[in-house]
């Protein structure tokens, strides 16, 4: 099976380059954001596929603070990027070697980059190259909250770090409470597909839907 044919795989029209060439512009773009000392954490699907399952995806999703998103903007056009600021509140894109970079500075569901992800995050290989991840515990909460329709694999990534990580629970329902009721919502139908999630997390969660 090809990296594109994987379940959940997600292209972007344009994209060309394979997942060579995606590897050696990620570890471009985090090279330049760590030469200039911002910090970040990778998310999205190349996230998905270092917590969870095979994932293929022909963007990298990086995410900043607010205040750290024009200086990594600017960091990466030293790096030789074209860099586009798409939208001022939330997201600008960098490009290189026809790869997408995303460089997010707040994901829906109103989720920065905090001390506490940033604490949390862990330093992983890409095909190599030492990046630093998300917290599963966060990337469920992302998953489950940017999940809609036309992109279902997005549970799909969530439910994949279930059964192959040692979720800390209580963190996960802190960070549950942006959306509460989507994340019950992700929660139930984990256990409808028979994966293990703590009884009093469930009841913890309900509580805080009905009763808060």
């Amino acid at each position: 099976m090809s990296e594109l044919e994987r379940p959940g795989a997600a292209c972007h029209e344009g994209s060309t380059g394979g997942i060579d060439v995606l590897t050696e512009v990620m570890s471009e773009a985090v090279g330049a954001l760590e030469k200039n000392a911002i910090d970040y954490v990778l998310i999205g699907g190349q996230a998905s596929a270092l917590l969870g399952r095979p994932r293929c995806s022909s963007d990298v999703d990086l995410l900043v603070t607010p205040e750290d998103a024009p200086p990594a903007l600017e960091a990466l056009a030293h790096a030789g990027f074209r860099t586009e600021r798409i939208n001022p509140h939330w997201l600008f894109k960098a490009f290189r070697r026809d790869v997408l970079i995303d460089l997010l500075f707040k994901v829906r569901g109103e989720i920065y980059l905090d001390d506490e992800m940033l604490r949390r995050s862990t330093i992983r290989r890409f095909r190599g190259t030492h990046v630093r991840v998300v917290p599963p515990e966060d990337l469920i909460v992302m998953k489950a909250i940017v999940h809609d329709e036309e992109t279902p694999r997005h549970w799909g990534d969530a439910l994949s770090i279930l059964p192959v990580t040692d979720l800390d629970w209580e963190y996960l329902l802190l960070r549950a409470q942006r959306a509460p009721r989507r994340m019950l919502s992700f929660l139930c139908y984990a256990t409808s597909v028979d994966l293990a999630v703590p009884r009093d997390v469930m009841r913890r969660l309900g509580r805080a839907v009905f009763d808060g």
